[in-house]
């Protein structure tokens, strides 16, 4: 990679790369791309539809889990709520334990779905809004999933910029390791108004073909004969930040108490607590308060009551 590429500073260095394809090249590489993609791609349920619910949904989904696992958790949440009308009836305590059951990462996501699906009949009359800025307007909706679901459902989004788009980016055509030099690569490779197709197959080619081990022969990557990394062999890689551990997170401790509560139907704290960690004791760093902590958000998102019997706690699941 030229210098440029390994700045991240925006005073040390150009945001713009001197790489990327212009004119007849740049058609020559979108055709490419969006031809390699439709001939042969990953099937994902939520690539065969525009119905921007169930993309959001997906997206929702698919933050801290992967793709594969995804589905089938798509497919059982829409099988129970189909619809957003549906979705906003549901009492929220089952949306929440649907979320945890099927390991699909942190519950907020689940209450700011359900938030949205009721904005969405609410205030939007059931339809969704078009555009990225407008679909910012519902609950736990950030730029991103914003414009994925514009570009996947409505094909009015801008270029989506993840993880992998960085590293199609930097490797290929030498863009700056700076957010602000990938989104504006990312919008000028992008055909106009083919956000859907393209989002969708740039993500595929960082996916399966420029992985963190590239398998550009094997997967007959489109822009070979454009790459920088290709010509010059050197495959490193933007910076990226890394997702904090599970093991020992305060994430995988709710998981433990719900299991246990479902097993064991209730249970005071001094019981509850053994059953989730090792190494409780009740006034410990480990003890009381910590569970107390633990089962005060379960009950917050709807999934844990909390009882006083003779001055002893004890929670059970909500029915």
């Amino acid at each position: 990679m030229n210098e440029d590429a390994e700045s991240t500073d925006p005073g040390d260095g150009p945001l713009e790369s001197t790489a990327l394809p212009s004119g007849d090249a740049l058609e020559h590489v979108q055709e490419g791309l969006i031809a390699w993609y439709e001939a042969d791609h990953r099937e994902y349920p939520w690539r065969e539809t525009d119905d921007p619910y169930e993309i959001l949904v997906s997206e929702v989904m698919s933050q801290q889990t992967q793709l594969d696992r995804v589905v089938d958790a798509w497919d059982a949440f829409l099988e129970r709520w189909p619809t957003t009308e549906a979705l906003a009836a549901a009492d929220r305590s089952a949306v929440v334990g649907f979320w945890s059951s099927h390991s699909l990462g942190y519950n907020n996501r689940a209450k700011y779905l359900h938030e949205a699906a009721t904005q969405i009949e609410d205030e939007f009359d059931g339809a969704f809004p078009e555009t990225p800025t407008g679909l910012q307007e519902l609950m736990g909706v950030g730029p991103y999933t914003a414009n994925a679901v514009a570009s996947f459902a409505f094909n009015t989004g801008d270029a989506v910029v993840d993880t992998n788009v960085k590293r199609v980016c930097y490797r290929a055509f030498d863009v700056p390791d700076h957010d602000a030099a990938f989104e504006t690569a990312a919008n000028r490779l992008m055909p106009e108004g083919r956000s859907r197709v393209w989002n969708n197959a740039i993500m595929e080619l960082g996916a399966v073909a420029c992985t963190q081990r590239p398998r550009c022969d094997e997967a007959g990557c489109p822009w070979r004969e454009h790459c920088s990394a290709y010509a010059t062999g050197d495959f490193s890689a933007p910076d990226v930040p890394t997702q904090s551990t599970f093991e020992g997170s305060r994430r995988q401790f709710r998981g433990r108490i719900v299991r246990a509560l479902r097993e064991y139907d209730e249970l005071p704290l001094d019981t509850l607590g053994p059953r989730i960690r090792v190494d409780y004791t009740p006034d410990g760093e480990h003890g009381r308060e910590w569970l107390g902590g633990l089962l005060s958000d379960l009950a917050d998102d709807g999934l844990v009551e909390l009882d006083e019997s003779e001055g002893e706690t004890v929670a059970r699941l909500r029915a």
